[in-house]
């Protein structure tokens, strides 16, 4: 007679199996002339899903230019935002970062905002990356506070063995591409549902407290066994775009150079109003009056992209629909030849 096995497993299952995490998924991978601007909205913003693009920014001059050395020699003496609160000369940070190793991290530039720092180097990021339009950041009807027809355009750099400081996802409801220039860059990325399992900070819910999501230190954080991650490495020339309230974390697998913008459009513009209101200091009036501004300012703005996509011979000749709302890149000016209308402190 077979003997029942007891409550609890029997001692086989008593010594409990180490915990794993899951193999990463792999990102799409699509290249730019196998998805139209229309494709990508569709089947990647509107739906919230990340995508890697190939060959997204053939023409740029930066890709043949744009080097550790190329920093040094250029901007060596200006004194660039490297972090929220390290300021070096930028031939002091290119040294560091070529000295970066795993074992002995050298610092990773992520406060750079290039109309604002280094415009000089606008001209090697023309023409513009159709999947890095701003969007809605371009409208004179957004507040001054957000408006950015580049999409707060930034410089990143670093060296093997720095990172991003920590695994995040970005406020405002906002999207994110970076697209790599020199070197390559892994990224791991967390769907939103699984926040409760990346460990959010006490104090600041969209910062994880997991310090590698490659190799997380499943005693401390065990449910990190239950996340699913996704991972891409961005070669030069490819974009990867990250959906809003996707958790994410980079780190350069050699020296690295990329740039990063945000996108505002009808996706994420009623997370943005929910977002900048929970968050305004203002007194209640305030706010409920800066909500209905924001969602009216949403409602003029899907009128004008809703105008081009219908008509676009018509919404050009007209001229205000893409002045108020650009619809898409076809409609905007390259951010490159865009004047800004206030800077960023490098204080």
């Amino acid at each position: 007679m077979q003997q029942a096995t007891p409550i609890g497993g029997g001692p086989d299952r008593a010594r409990a199996q180490p915990l794993q995490t899951r193999p990463p998924l792999a990102i799409d991978v699509v290249r730019a002339q196998d998805l139209p601007y229309n494709e990508f909205l569709h089947e990647y913003v509107r739906k919230n899903r990340p995508v890697v693009i190939a060959d997204s920014v053939r023409e740029w001059p930066a890709l043949s230019r744009w080097t550790p050395g190329y920093f040094r020699d250029k901007f060596g003496d200006q004194t660039v935002q490297v972090s929220y609160t390290k300021r070096m000369a930028m031939r002091d940070f290119v040294d560091a970062v070529e000295a970066s190793t795993v074992d002995a991290p050298g610092p990773y530039l992520y406060r750079l905002f290039i109309h604002d720092h280094l415009p000089q180097l606008l001209a090697d990021l023309r023409p513009q990356n159709a999947y890095a339009f701003a969007g809605r950041h371009a409208s004179p009807l957004m507040p001054e506070r957000w408006r950015r027809p580049d999409g707060f355009l930034k410089l990143l750099m670093g060296g093997v063995g720095s990172k991003f400081p920590v695994m995040h996802y970005d406020l405002e409801h906002a999207h994110a591409q970076i697209t790599e220039i020199y070197g390559d860059k892994e990224f791991y990325l967390f769907p939103p549902d699984d926040g409760d399992k990346l460990y959010p900070r006490p104090t600041q819910k969209n910062w994880s407290q997991v310090d590698n999501p490659a190799a997380p230190d499943l005693s401390r954080f065990p449910r990190m066994a239950e996340a699913t991650a996704y991972r891409a490495v961005l070669k030069p020339g490819q974009t990867i775009f990250i959906p809003m309230l996707w958790w994410h974390a980079a780190r350069p697998l050699s020296i690295s150079i990329s740039v990063c913008t945000a996108l505002m459009d009808r996706s994420n513009w009623p997370g943005f109003v929910e977002d900048v209101c929970d968050r305004s200091k203002n007194s209640a009036a305030k706010t409920a009056l800066k909500r209905f501004y924001l969602k009216g300012a949403g409602s003029v703005m899907q009128a004008m992209e809703n105008l081009q996509t219908a008509t676009p011979l018509l919404a050009k000749r007209l001229k205000f629909p893409s002045a108020l709302s650009p619809a898409s890149p076809d409609f905007a000016k390259d951010p490159s030849e865009t004047p800004m209308k206030f800077r960023l402190s490098v204080e």
